[in-house]
């Protein structure tokens, strides 16, 4: 399946991203040097202020040093958004079990994305950081076990002081056993050493649902009983057509979830998240802004835990604004700048899920 191409760009470009476009889109104040080193530090010894966990939950993705960063200050005084889900800690191009910013930057060398949550933490506002996606390796394979796994993602976790973290498992990884063993062991160990800790778990969606590794994961969860604040489904690129396609699936996993881990409907939907693609989708999907306030009708209706989305750099109209193709940059559908992002401040400030 051709799921999520546009995300891969990361793993292929960050690197040059981070030399030169990447870092120039950052803004002003990330030169190298012993300013920014010194403010990196400050972050991680000052910590933050968690938000609700319903901000983590309605928290958009967003590629920090690609695709066009937009400002991430700019959309929250537009918007009252509060939190970002960033995008995505990968294992190194090279090898290695320690955690990069898209297979290139190191997490332990890194100021570009620090300065980045600097800026977002000094306006009231908080970060998640998303570990994994579509292509790339990832730490859970890159990693002999769960536990070396775990000391990785805790890098980024101090480095970042977060309160939350999501795990995008997704093509090749979740169809790798003994890798999907491992994340799913990493969130656990990461989950009892830091308390509090918001944890999402996010995986391809199908109209049944999710598919057969998507279950698998489940029940991988499940033997090893760990309990996230959500499973997440990502309803697109697998033949959707509009919401009724996609609350058709969430209520089709709502029932794998009851099934596998003898949740009530109600407790399986607290424990459940959309994950959308706003505009058009890989495979030519079109998901306008009727669809997101439907499938936000339901979401709140129901009490899930999470809305989110992909993707903040795609929140904005193209020129022309629908021109046939799928960018990384634009939403591909007529818009106004981040008219998506409205839709997860208007499920931050919903009645928070029932557990």
């Amino acid at each position: 399946m051709n799921r999520m191409r546009i995300r891969s760009l990361l793993c292929g470009v960050a690197a040059a991203a981070l030399a030169t476009t990447g870092l120039a889109a950052l803004g002003a104040g990330q030169a190298a040097g012993a300013t920014t080193d010194s403010k990196a530090t400050a972050t991680t010894t000052a910590g933050t202020t968690a938000l609700s966990d319903r901000w983590y939950a309605a928290a958009p993705y967003l590629m920090p040093t690609d695709n066009n960063p937009p400002d991430a200050g700019a959309i929250m005084d537009a918007t009252g958004l509060k939190a970002f889900q960033l995008a995505f800690i990968l294992a190194p191009n090279g090898g290695g079990c320690s955690p990069t910013w898209g297979g290139t930057s190191a997490v332990s060398s890194d100021t570009a994305v620090g300065s980045v949550i600097d800026g977002i933490r000094a306006k009231g506002g908080d970060v998640s950081v998303s570990i994994g996606g579509y292509g790339g390796t990832k730490l859970g394979q890159a990693c002999s076990d769960a536990a070396s796994t775990a000391a990785a993602y805790q890098q980024v976790i101090s480095k970042y002081q977060l309160k939350a973290i999501d795990f995008d498992l997704e093509e090749p990884e979740y169809e790798n056993t003994a890798a999907v063993a491992h994340e799913i062991g990493a969130a656990k160990i990461l989950q009892q050493n830091n308390p509090g800790l918001y944890v999402s778990v996010t995986t391809a969606g199908t109209a049944d649902g999710t598919g057969w590794f998507g279950k698998q994961m489940l029940n991988e969860a499940k033997s090893q009983g760990f309990t996230p604040n959500n499973f997440s489904i990502m309803p697109f690129d697998g033949g959707f057509n509009g919401a009724a396609s996609q609350t058709s699936a969430l209520t089709n996993f709502n029932t794998i979830l009851q099934s596998t881990f003898g949740w009530d409907e109600a407790t399986a939907y607290a424990h459940e998240g959309f994950s959308g693609m706003n505009g058009r989708s890989d495979t030519g999907e079109y998901f306008k802004q009727a669809d997101f306030q439907t499938v936000l009708d339901f979401a709140t209706s129901h009490h899930m835990d999470r809305f989110t989305f992909w993707s903040l750099n795609r929140d904005r109209q193209c020129s022309p604004p629908d021109n046939g193709t799928t960018s990384g940059t634009c939403s591909s559908v007529p818009q106004a700048d981040w008219e998506f992002a409205k839709y997860s401040v208007t499920f931050a400030g919903t009645t928070p899920s029932r557990r």
